[in-house]
């Protein structure tokens, strides 16, 4: 028995049986790209089988070298390549695990000056302009991804999934936008994806009826030029009729300006997309984007047509995620929460991915957590991020571990993030660490400021303590204008219809997402589609129409020191998301500042050579923080064995992922 019936039950696809519904969704790792790193990635995914997904799939590998996402990347294109997947075949399948390779042609999204498209349009996101292929080209590439789909047959794959969305190339000749042409390749509906379907009928003559054939299909481009519903499902029509067994759902396309991943995309934000489509076939449809808890998943399967639900980013959260919903443990699932900071920003960086809130997460075989040969005492001062990790892993290991916090409640910063609308996820975090201080053992003392004394006679104390808000000096800083982001996100002060705040870095973006808007305990998803202009007319390019945001019940100005762009240093994949939506809002935000006073008219500065007073009620002080780590000199003294962590150790700027990883690492350690 489980307590989701719907998301364990086997799929019968005639051919082969899926063991349940999940499906680890394709995520580029790094990893996919190195010969090198072929073993770490099978433990990879080994460890996802293990963990109960259904089946897996793969990063993207090109299908030749014009469809590379960078120069030299991740390609099956030879018998060599896939000798060296059967590492990875082999291991998934030791764990009764599917697996299918994901082809990914790059297209105009391929980072390098020989890309190739439908037609010679740049994209926004690229710096270089791609060539339109020629008929015969075109041919090639149909071929290239039959050979590529046979090479993955012989690997020990048991499926392939075709990538038709995200904006890759084939999405690029299915929309407008990019689609110039005017042969047999482009102009009418049909025309435009004659491609997407000879590519799948070309891949399902090359494997046979019995291997797994996914198409991922963008249900919504969500940029102008768009398909429209008519178009894609058209499209899924004749997929099915190709031979396709599976339906994918794809959301967006990377240049795309609405949010489909980030935190502040409600859950199952796209669902109604996918259950649409699954009553035009007769093959299953799976639903992706934003599930990331069983009760949702379970939910889609049993409210409609959809058969499958595919998590990506969830998997790298917890790779034990099928296995623990299976068992009625879902309280113990380490939840993703959208944050991007260590999988899709990592990416696009061109390093190894991992999680914020897993950082063992594509390390599987380096960051290794064994139980202790030799039990220590431990204690750990505050239960923020970094304490909370490094508490739960000691235990784990097999330490007696004692949990300091001074507050009455655990989660420092997190406690404050999740407050932030659009952050609510992050309550997750916390509600998994709750659980696992109990089921570890760790002996948590809330509401303790941990002194020297009461350090005395453990083996070792890791010091977590944190970070307070810096008070920078500006005179007036302590009139009653002025409040810390922590007195006012926590409810100890609150902000009048006018608020400037000190200090644009992530901290006081948050802030000034909090005053923009009203208090609201859940994400509402017709609010959100509204503000970013998502629609289901049928008729709408792309899914958009004009965004309607609700206004803010605050007039609110961001302001920094530093002359450059606001919210230039946040995440790669979420920054833009901040800036538009504070945009969206009306907020001002001043770069540049020299701040004078505050006093009863408000916050004095000097923008340039322009002298300005913001006539505010309230000023928030966002100005960076401090470490707090009053014990560090005292433990050295003593001659205390002892490890800084988290902002305790850096306090530069609020860091989950750095705060983690290094709870994880010290725990190992010990």
């Amino acid at each position: 028995m489980t307590a989701y019936p719907a998301l364990f039950s086997p799929l019968d696809l005639g051919f082969t049986t899926l063991r349940n519904r999940v499906v680890m969704g394709s995520m580029h790792t790094g990893l996919e790209d190195r010969a090198k790193h072929i073993g770490r990635l099978a433990e990879f995914y080994a460890e996802r089988a293990r963990g109960g997904a259904g089946l897996i799939v793969t990063g993207g590998y090109a299908p030749n070298h014009e469809g590379w996402l960078i120069p030299f990347g991740a390609m099956m294109t030879s018998h060599q390549h896939a000798r060296r997947h059967r590492k990875i075949t082999d291991a998934v399948h030791a764990e009764g695990g599917k697996i299918a390779l994901q082809l990914l042609h790059a297209g105009r999204y391929s980072y390098w000056p020989l890309s190739v498209s439908a037609s010679a349009v740049k994209s926004p996101i690229n710096p270089f302009r791609p060539r339109a292929l020629s008929g015969r080209g075109i041919e090639k590439v149909i071929r290239d991804f039959a050979r590529s789909a046979r090479l993955a047959r012989s690997a020990g794959y048991d499926g392939v999934e075709i990538m038709g969305g995200e904006g890759y190339f084939i999405n690029q000749f299915l929309a407008e936008r990019v689609n110039k042409r005017s042969d047999r390749w482009g102009g009418s509906a049909e025309n435009r994806r004659r491609i997407a379907v000879a590519i799948a009928r070309a891949v399902r003559e090359a494997v046979g009826a019995d291997f797994i054939v996914m198409f991922r299909l963008s249900m919504a481009d969500l940029v102008s030029g768009g398909q429209t519903w008519a178009e894609i499902t058209a499209l899924a029509r004749e997929l099915e009729s190709a031979g396709v067994t599976i339906i994918n759902t794809d959301i967006g396309w990377h240049e795309a300006r609405v949010p489909t991943i980030v935190t502040s995309v409600p859950r199952a934000a796209f669902v109604d997309f996918t259950e649409r489509l699954a009553k035009e076939v007769g093959i299953p449809v799976c639903a992706s984007n934003r599930i990331n808890m069983p009760e949702t998943a379970e939910e889609i399967l049993t409210s409609s047509a959809v058969e499958l639900v595919s998590l990506a980013r969830p998997m790298l959260a917890d790779p034990e995620w099928a296995r623990k919903a299976s068992a009625g443990r879902a309280d113990e699932i380490n939840t993703c929460i959208a944050c991007n900071q260590a999988c899709l920003d990592h990416t696009f960086e061109n390093k190894t991915a991992s999680c914020l809130v897993n950082p063992r997460a594509c390390h599987e075989t380096i960051l290794t957590l064994g139980p202790t040969r030799s039990t220590k005492s431990v204690a750990v001062v505050g239960a923020g991020p970094a304490g909370l990790a490094a508490a739960t892993t000691l235990a784990e290991r097999g330490h007696a571990v004692t949990l300091f916090e001074a507050s009455d409640r655990i989660g420092g910063q997190f406690e404050i993030a999740r407050r932030i609308p659009g952050k609510e996820e992050f309550a997750e975090t916390i509600r998994f660490f709750t659980r696992r201080i109990a089921i570890t053992g760790v002996e948590l003392r809330l509401g303790t400021r941990a002194g020297i004394d009461d350090l005395a006679g453990f083996d070792e104390v890791v010091v977590a303590t944190g970070v307070a808000p810096r008070i920078p000096r500006i005179e007036g800083i302590d009139h009653p204008k002025a409040v810390t982001y922590s007195e006012l996100v926590l409810g100890g002060r609150t902000a009048g219809g006018s608020v400037a705040v000190i200090g644009a870095g992530g901290i006081g973006v948050d802030v000034s997402e909090f005053l923009t808007h009203d208090a609201s305990p859940t994400l509402d998803l017709d609010e959100w589609m509204r503000e970013w202009g998502v629609t289901y007319d049928e008729e709408a390019p792309g899914a958009l129409t004009a965004p309607r945001p609700a206004p803010s019940p605050r007039r609110v100005y961001l302001c920094q020191r530093k002359t450059s762009r606001i919210g230039k240093d946040l995440g790669k994949t979420t920054g833009w998301v901040h800036r538009a939506a504070l945009k969206a809002k009306g907020v001002e935000q001043l770069a540049g500042v020299e701040y004078l006073k505050i006093d009863d008219d408000g916050l004095h500065l000097r923008v340039g050579d322009d002298y300005r007073v913001l006539g505010v009620d309230t000023v928030v002080v966002c100005a960076g923080q401090e470490p707090v780590r009053g014990l560090v000199d005292q433990l050295a003294a003593r001659g205390v064995t002892h490890h800084v962590i988290g902002g305790a150790d850096v306090a530069a700027e609020l860091d989950a992922k750095r705060a983690i990883k290094q709870g994880t690492e010290v725990a190992a350690a010990i």
